[in-house]
């Protein structure tokens, strides 16, 4: 199977270990991992805000830039959704492929921490990923899965929604910190990094509080992060 990471741009440019992770992951399965090197944004926030010509010239690119691969994966739900909406290639979400595709549940990790877990609004609305993300959290080995008050409340993210609705999105993201925080968890995974970094700048007021983490870094793991 010719699998293919779409890192997004995002990840590239803030958050690169959720694609390391995402890579080192599916070849300790025994896969190979592509990485085109022409990729870049998807698109998905010029279209989200409207410029629909910008974003059809990057949903191409992203199109010819993957032609080819079997399987696209992206440690990025929102990513994917919009890859699914708007363009013909074939994308996943990292617990699609593993549960769905590879039929995999147990991916050999270890992480010896208490966790809670966010389904970000693509990954719940959109992609439909239902337990698959818990499912594979739960087979970890050592983690201890706690659940998260009203986990299908939006965190306040919702890309630019934050600008431009920022009061709005304050009071959500005081919702979503407090139910985190109440956990007691150690960390709280999601399976999106901007709705991550959103809710892990709301957590940092909060002393004790869950530290932010995307989980294909913790189904990498084979003991204690670092």
């Amino acid at each position: 199977m010719r699998i293919a990471l779409f890192v997004t741009c995002l990840n590239d440019a803030l958050f690169p270990q959720a694609g390391i992770a995402t890579v080192t992951l599916l070849e300790r399965l025994g896969h190979t991992v592509a990485f085109p090197a022409a990729q870049s944004c998807c698109g998905q926030m010029h279209a989200n805000t409207g410029y629909a010509a910008p974003a059809r010239q990057l949903e191409r690119l992203t199109e010819a830039a993957f032609a080819g691969h079997d399987v696209i994966v992206s440690p990025s739900g929102s990513c994917v959704a919009h890859l699914r909406a708007h363009t013909g290639l074939p994308a996943y979400e990292l617990s699609e492929l593993l549960v769905d595709v590879l039929g995999v549940t147990d991916v050999g990790a270890t992480f010896p921490h208490r966790v809670t877990y966010h389904p970000t609004c693509h990954g719940l609305r959109a992609l439909r990923l239902g337990d698959r993300p818990a499912t594979l959290l739960r087979a970890v080995k050592g983690l201890e899965l706690i659940d998260l008050p009203e986990p299908e409340q939006c965190c306040g993210f919702g890309g630019t929604f934050a600008l431009k609705n920022a009061a709005v999105s304050g009071a959500m993201l005081a919702d979503k910190c407090a139910n985190a925080a109440a956990t007691g968890a150690e960390y709280l995974a999601a399976a999106d990094n901007s709705c991550l970094a959103h809710i892990g700048g709301g957590l940092s007021r909060y002393p004790g509080a869950p530290r932010p983490i995307h989980y294909a870094e913790i189904l990498a793991a084979t003991g204690a992060p670092s």
